[in-house]
């Protein structure tokens, strides 16, 4: 695809700069046009001076009204249409006057006198200075409500990425008071060493996590190697009651979706599915593209919600076993959803009594890479953010390993 040597600058980025070029436009326009009719009406090749000198009379008179006009813009109506129509008609005086006495100087023997001359040019000249006056004020107007558009349209983003913002900040406090609880109980238990990895384990999710902006999106390989840290912390409390499942088509994994969006539905499936249960569940995350949409699931085996109770009643109400949410997992999700991508994207809850928990989630399939990069460049995607996770894992805050004798084999497969 051709790019642009130069990129396009708006014509009013500038208003002094278009100001000047639009004078000059339209005077020179004017002069163009009076000139062709004087010389199509057999009028000598000096009458042009006449002409030149009128147009210099308008563009000059053009200047000081748009002086006074620019203090007329942002007053009370009736103080700016009323004084407008004063000054415009004091400025096409003028400029009759001195058209007038200029023919007279140039044909002293004319049997017109000035009186009718005055009049006879009074109309041109009205005409020319009331069509410049509705042009400055229509572009003025005009410029105005798209800078009214602009400001709007920035404050709306800024609240909008401080919506979400807000609602990313919001998840780390949640994660962090569940897992801080995990590890208080580990070091009640005295089992210092898994507390000690733990810890290590948290830091690292922690530090990876900011490394993207609040309002940020990162790729779905990205994003499951975040998970796979957040796991990794939470497999030492359950060992081989947590098993998880993903399921990521290829095509999917370049697709980008707000960071740390999936972390809570895992968060969720952990604390009423593998919890409540003594053999624990299974945690499964599918992603697939489907036309221009992306869509991603986690589901759980689980015990799904109560009987009498209709899926979207468990945001922020019961769910499992009967348990009672904080309301910040499943309705930060959606909030950001429709933050993030107003009505053009879908989220839906599944279950059934005894057949676990499904969140379904679908937005816009959008990538950072070209649509003809596939296989390879996926795979640097998701090299790279593992190698970022290992390396965070080795150098954010150090601690001493746990042993093979203190961790469950499940806590030694990680």
């Amino acid at each position: 695809m051709s790019v642009l040597p130069v990129a396009p600058v708006p014509f009013f980025a500038d208003k002094n700069r278009a100001f000047w070029r639009l004078q000059a436009a339209g005077w020179g326009g004017a002069m163009i046009l009076r000139a062709m009719s004087s010389l199509a009406n057999a009028q000598p090749l000096s009458f042009l001076v006449l002409v030149f000198i009128a147009t210099v009379t308008g563009f000059s008179l053009s200047l000081i009204l748009s002086v006074v006009y620019r203090q007329l813009m942002n007053r009370r109506a009736i103080v700016t249409w009323g004084v407008t129509g004063l000054v415009l008609a004091a400025a096409v005086g003028v400029y009759a006057f001195i058209d007038s006495w200029v023919i007279t100087l140039y044909r002293p023997t004319a049997d017109p006198g000035f009186a009718q001359l005055f009049l006879g040019v009074l109309y041109l000249d009205m005409t020319l200075l009331g069509a410049w006056s509705a042009l400055y004020y229509a572009i003025n107007f005009y410029l105005q409500v798209e800078e009214a558009n602009d400001r709007l349209l920035l404050l709306e983003n800024q609240a909008t990425s401080a919506q979400l913002a807000m609602l990313r900040y919001q998840l780390n406090p949640h994660f962090l008071f569940n897992t801080l609880n995990s590890i208080s109980t580990l070091v009640l238990l005295k089992q210092t060493e898994p507390a000690n990895a733990m810890l290590s384990r948290l830091s690292s999710f922690l530090r990876y996590t900011l490394i993207n902006p609040p309002t940020g999106r990162v790729t779905i390989a990205q994003e499951i190697d975040t998970l796979k840290l957040y796991l990794d912390i939470e497999r030492m409390r359950f060992e081989e009651r947590l098993r998880t499942r993903f399921d990521i088509a290829p095509e999917s994994a370049r697709a980008l979706l707000p960071s740390l969006l999936l972390q809570p539905l895992v968060e969720n499936a952990i604390k009423y599915a593998v919890s409540p249960q003594e053999a624990g569940a299974e945690i499964t995350v599918r992603s697939e593209r489907i036309g221009d949409r992306l869509r991603v699931s986690v589901t759980d085996t689980g015990p799904g919600i109560p009987r009498g109770h209709q899926p979207d009643e468990v945001v922020g109400r019961v769910h499992g076993d009967g348990a009672r949410s904080t309301g910040v997992g499943l309705a930060n999700i959606r909030e950001r959803l429709a933050q993030a991508y107003g009505e053009n994207q879908h989220f839906e809850i599944r279950s059934r009594p005894q057949e676990g928990f499904a969140v379904i989630i679908e937005i816009p399939f959008e990538t950072e890479l070209g649509e003809d990069e596939e296989e390879p460049i996926v795979r640097r995607v998701g090299e790279g953010a593992s190698r970022t996770v290992r390396r965070l894992a080795e150098t954010v805050m150090p601690a001493r390993p746990a042993t093979d004798e203190t961790l469950s084999p499940a806590a030694r497969s990680t």
